[in-house]
């Protein structure tokens, strides 16, 4: 089922980003054999992408309940509820990550010198 696979990545995705977080931000090292950079995901770009997965789920969501409203497309009402679930369910995913980032920032500008 597709859903079940869209929920798996959007997991994948939280959970590479506690990991990140855990780990440290700076993920961008160089190869001291070889002077170039080891390509990874720093923190930022996982988090635009989680963020961009996001937007699309609400787009699709939206496109669903427009094709619902007007008829078109044959799109079903069932579809266009899970896609709104699952667009509704990835915000509140990101605003989550977003108030833990806002309170470790807070907890960080709060310690003593």
């Amino acid at each position: 089922m597709k859903t079940g696979i869209d929920q798996n990545i959007l997991l994948a995705q939280m959970q590479r980003l506690n990991q990140l977080a855990k780990n440290g931000a700076n993920q961008n090292v160089t190869d001291v054999s070889s002077s170039n950079p080891v390509k990874q995901n720093d923190f930022g770009n996982v988090l635009n992408n989680a963020i961009g997965k996001v937007n699309q789920y609400q787009q699709q969501s939206s496109l669903a309940a427009s094709q619902v409203e007007t008829g078109d497309g044959g799109a079903s009402l069932v579809k266009a509820v899970i896609a709104s679930q699952k667009a509704s369910v990835a915000f509140q995913a990101t605003v989550e990550v977003r108030n833990k980032v806002v309170s470790a920032y807070q907890d960080i500008m709060n310690m003593p010198i």
